[in-house]
């Protein structure tokens, strides 16, 4: 299919004098100015591949609009990304467990069309983080698409330590509370003291650890159960983050730090987040688990306090079934 932009490139050719000349009214024109404005905006790209721009605080400064993903990965070489598990598989009973792909499909006089979507959410560990969804009709360019988004939507997260109960000065938590809200989900994050933890939900929990946040509480409201809503709510508690005005003598004392963590010679210091391992089983949780876990590992009778259980002669259990009664009647006789 031939355009408007390729026949004027064609019949211009190399004569830059007469594109210019003919460019103002061209381009006002609302078709051919959308299929130019994609060349024209790609300046941003020219000049990181030039070496020009060699640091990506330069274009959140300038406030410039980042439309290729390769800029990103050129400023960011350490950037990670994950895959969030927003669907769930299909099953009784509500359906299974939670996978990456959430399936929608539409009711159609040939048919059902099937849609994917994926959620892909990338950061260095230190102060950037982006994330976005992708829709095809497939899994792989759903995917593809959520990684090109998330890079394009990289923000700057602002960090501190504005937990009464620590006081640092460190940038490990977030600076003050603060609020997002995307429909019906509404997510509070508050700084919590260092050594916390992310006592979040498992997918945002994913987020912060991509942006550099390491100990934070948080409450949520309405139907979280909708991973995106949850999501989107997150990225924009994180982006009023940079919203809130600041007095100059309180960026001491809560150890703000915009992007990135720079020591005093420049160097860009690491932040490296291991999540807790979590405990399961009844057998690791308080109260009744632990007393089972006891008795399987004491071998005396009538160690078993729980009820129910069999109870021995002068033991505890006689609260308990058939087992705890029989013993003590024959004792008894």
């Amino acid at each position: 299919m031939v355009t408007i932009s390729h026949l004027v490139k064609k019949l211009v050719g190399e004569n830059s004098f007469l594109l210019e000349a003919m460019g103002k009214e061209l381009i006002s024109h609302g078709s051919l100015a959308e299929q130019l404005k994609p060349e024209i905006e790609r300046e941003l790209g020219k000049k990181v591949k030039e070496g020009q721009i060699t640091d990506i605080e330069d274009i959140f400064k300038q406030g410039l609009l980042i439309q290729e993903a390769q800029i990103t990965d050129t400023l960011l070489p350490e950037l990670e990304e994950d895959l969030l598990l927003i669907g769930k598989a299909k099953g009784k009973f509500g359906g299974g467990q939670r996978r990456v792909f959430r399936q929608t499909q539409k009711k159609t006089k040939e048919g059902n069309k099937i849609h994917f979507t994926t959620y892909v959410v990338v950061g260095n560990k230190n102060g950037y983080v982006g994330g976005a969804t992708g829709t095809s009709k497939e899994t792989v360019p759903s995917r593809d698409k959520a990684k090109r988004n998330a890079r394009l939507s990289i923000i700057r997260v602002r960090r501190g330590c504005g937990s009464w109960q620590c006081g640092c000065k460190e940038a490990h938590s977030i600076p003050f509370t603060v609020e997002g809200r995307c429909s019906s989900a509404r997510i509070v994050l508050m700084p919590a003291p260092k050594g916390k933890g992310l006592c979040v939900e498992k997918e945002c929990a994913k987020v912060l650890a991509l942006a550099g946040i390491k100990d934070v509480w948080s409450k949520t409201y309405g139907q979280t159960k909708t991973k995106l809503s949850l999501l989107q709510a997150l990225f924009d508690a994180l982006k009023n983050l940079s919203k809130i005005k600041i007095h100059p003598e309180d960026v001491a004392k809560l150890g703000l730090v915009d992007g990135k963590m720079k020591d005093s010679e420049g160097v860009v210091i690491k932040v490296e987040f291991k999540p807790k391992s979590e405990e399961r089983g009844g057998f690791s949780s308080k109260g009744r688990g632990q007393g089972q876990k006891r008795s399987f590992n004491d071998k005396r009778k009538g160690s078993f306090k729980g009820r129910g259980g069999p109870g021995g002669p002068g033991g505890s259990g006689t609260r308990g079934r058939a087992g705890g009664r029989g013993e003590t009647s024959r004792e008894k006789k």
